[in-house]
């Protein structure tokens, strides 16, 4: 059983190797694609929690007349 896993080449050993040698090829931000993405980030976020407040605020009016 341990044979065939080691010529399968799932040691851990092995799998550190493959992933160091992975993470060399990754093409990083620089820190201001960083900075500009973090941006694009929050202001989606916010977009998306004024969104969701407005249509819980019309949903709970809507409900509230309907149910007196």
């Amino acid at each position: 059983m341990t044979e065939s896993k080691e010529k399968s080449g799932s040691s851990p050993v092995k799998f550190i190797e493959e992933v160091r040698n992975e993470m060399r090829k990754v093409s990083w931000p620089t820190k201001k694609e960083l900075t500009s993405y973090t941006g694009v980030v929050g202001l989606a976020v916010v977009i998306v929690c004024a969104l969701i407040w407005v249509c819980d605020t019309i949903f709970a009016r809507l409900f509230r007349a309907l149910l007196r």
